[in-house]
């Protein structure tokens, strides 16, 4: 019988962790810091905000908030991260994306201080991941990780197929893959014979941002489906969210398999407190907290 991966319930887990963490620290003296930047009116980067705000108070940490008028010129915005790379109470920084077209969302993320670079998207970060050196990790493919790590227990020798190339998840993903000696494919829509490369997969990550472009044919009997996608599409005259994975016909095949909603997706802020919380232990030169990190 194949295994829904419940994502609701695995962070909740990873976030009662941080809760425990953070409560060691305050009897240290020591309360992690969270600053996210908001830019203008989107509003589902509203939603998230609000959502990321409420996390990091449940789990006691201190949440900062800075929201700027969408009209908020590329240097104040620069300006305020260099003062929030200068406060020694901040310990992780996040600048909500999309920024309004005016900003250079590189130059912006690459002006955070890669200790503080919670979100592991700093060119630094970047490159340490790629390395195998000790980085800030992108929360998604880390929470991805932690799900596939609490299934198999190890994940030596597996094969595993990420399908989608993109710099926040699929190739973030394939490299902490490779860390746990996996096996590793990166595909694409672009990949020749994309059914037959994913039936290889022991492991199968969909982050192609297709909806439900990946049908039980594309999946190996027995094998683990992650199914990172959200993609919001009309059936039956409604609206309706499903991932980049079919999940009745995949599940039908899968050992075991997330679903959307529910999945992946509430570990991205739970990975998100977890991020904050490791930036400051390192920052307070304290050991990091074990199963929490790649």
């Amino acid at each position: 019988m194949t295994k829904v991966i419940d994502g609701k319930a695995f962070a909740a887990k990873v976030r009662a962790e941080v809760a425990t963490h953070v409560a060691a620290l305050k009897e240290k003296g020591i309360v992690p810091g969270l600053a996210v930047v908001l830019v203008g009116e989107d509003p589902a980067s509203k939603v998230y905000v609000k959502n990321k705000h409420a996390s990091t108070v449940e789990v006691g940490m201190n949440s900062y908030e800075h929201r700027l008028d969408a009209g908020t010129s590329e240097a104040d915005l620069l300006a305020l991260i260099d003062r929030l790379n200068g406060d020694a109470a901040v310990h992780g920084i996040l600048v909500q994306l999309p920024l309004p077209g005016h900003l250079n969302s590189e130059l912006v993320i690459n002006r955070i201080d890669p200790a503080k670079d919670v979100d592991g998207f700093h060119i630094s970060n970047v490159g340490l991941l790629g390395t195998g050196q000790k980085s800030m990790v992108p929360c998604t493919p880390l929470g991805c990780l932690m799900m596939l790590r609490d299934h198999h227990g190890s994940l030596a020798g597996l094969n595993a197929v990420v399908v989608g190339r993109s710099n926040i998840v699929g190739k973030p993903m394939a490299q902490l893959l490779l860390g746990d000696s996996c096996t590793v494919t990166i595909a694409h829509s672009r990949t020749k014979d994309l059914e037959a490369v994913c039936r290889g997969a022991d492991i199968l990550v969909a982050a192609v941002g297709r909806p439900e472009m990946i049908t039980g044919a594309f999946v190996k009997p027995g094998a683990t489906v992650i199914d990172v996608g959200i993609n919001r599409i009309e059936r039956d005259g409604k609206g309706k969210i499903v991932g980049d994975v079919h999940y009745e016909s995949a599940a039908a095949v899968a050992g075991a398999i997330t679903p959307v909603p529910g999945g992946v997706g509430p570990m991205t802020i739970a990975c998100l407190l977890a991020n904050t919380l490791t930036a400051c232990c390192r920052s307070n030169g304290l050991a990091e907290p074990k199963g929490l990190t790649a």
